[in-house]
């Protein structure tokens, strides 16, 4: 039995929430709380497995709530946020405070639209109970610095980096691409993410990377020193047209419940790119793109799948591990030096 406590301001959705949990048998709502400190109170008494917290909240917000709630008394939490650009800044603090993942508000009719996403709450929360807090404290800075004296990469057009990751892949993300040199080959990566989340995203990586960072638009090149995001609702594609990589945006229907999926990108990497191709898989739930790795694998391309260790939720990387889709098996904080390591010996 997972115990829930529901933190937000609205009855409305407080209301509705639990009934959606009151459905499914492996949940309990143990409390309900309208803001921080209401909710400060019931932890402590009803010691929930899991919180879902709006981030938008009278009296203290949710960044600073989840600051010293991870400090005091860590939980596993999914934030709901508004499909706002800044609902969409405000979860990725959340992120960064160790929230484990986000459910998307529509922005009108709540009570309809949320009933369409009764499942993805269930699911969300589900995973969110078994996930890792305490997770190994990475400085990237001295990761980064350490691969910049270290490793040097010449320039390259025909090789291509692509990652792929799901719940906490947010932060793996991060780690990653704050340790490669701003000239790491063309990059794609799909983090599943709701729609208009993944450009905030993107956004605070460019700022965090050496190298550029954007999400994805149709036709968009995969060039060196270049990384692209799948934007939330798409799939996305690695093409190639002579030398050139480009990417290709579509919205067929989901893969393994997901848009974008990474067995679709891994497996259009594995067409076009090859033997020319490195890629990794990241923490996250279920198995979506082992399959993709293990035909990468099987074209040649260098495999990285991150350790349980490390992993918020070892699910995607067990998976292809179990499938011997992955070559190396890496602690976070090691993927980007093997990753470099991976990309020189193809040179």
């Amino acid at each position: 039995m997972i115990k829930v406590l529901i933190v937000d301001d609205s009855a409305v959705v407080r209301g509705f929430l639990k009934e959606v949990f009151s459905r499914d048998r492996n949940f309990q709502v143990v409390g309900t709380a309208p803001d921080p400190f209401v909710a400060r109170d019931k932890i402590v008494k009803e010691n929930p497995d899991v919180i879902t917290l709006d981030v938008e909240m009278p009296r203290m917000d949710g960044v600073t709530f989840l600051k010293k709630l991870m400090q005091y008394y860590p939980i596993p939490v999914v934030i709901l946020s508004s499909l706002t650009q800044k609902g969409a800044e405000t979860t990725l603090q959340c992120f960064d405070e160790g929230a484990i993942d986000v459910i998307a508000k529509p922005h009108m009719d709540i009570i309809k639209g949320m009933e369409s996403i009764q499942k993805e709450i269930l699911e969300k929360v589900k995973i969110a109970a078994s996930a890792k807090v305490k997770r190994n404290i990475v400085d990237t800075e001295k990761v980064a610095q350490t691969l910049k004296v270290s490793k040097s990469l010449k320039k390259s057009t025909h090789q291509v980096l692509a990652i792929g990751a799901s719940t906490g892949g947010t932060e793996a993300i991060k780690v990653v691409l704050k340790s490669l040199p701003a000239n790491t080959p063309g990059t794609v990566i799909v983090q599943h993410m709701p729609e208009k989340f993944t450009t905030a995203f993107a956004a605070r990586l460019n700022d965090l990377s050496p190298m550029e960072v954007r999400e994805a638009k149709d036709g968009d090149g995969v060039i060196p020193g270049l990384a692209l995001i799948a934007p939330g609702s798409y799939h996305m594609r690695l093409k190639r047209e002579g030398g050139r990589y480009y990417v290709k945006l579509d919205q067929s229907p989901p893969v393994h419940h997901q848009r974008p999926s990474v067995d679709v990108l891994f497996d259009s990497v594995a067409e076009y790119a090859g033997g020319n191709a490195t890629g990794v898989i990241l923490t996250g739930m279920g198995g979506d793109g082992a399959a993709g790795m293990l035909r990468m694998r099987e074209q040649g391309a260098y495999t990285i799948a991150q350790d349980e260790a490390s992993c918020v939720v070892f699910g995607m990387p067990k998976e292809a591990i179990n499938r011997n889709a992955a070559i190396k098996i890496a602690s976070l904080q090691d993927v980007a030096q093997i990753i470099i390591n991976s990309i020189n010996k193809n040179k």
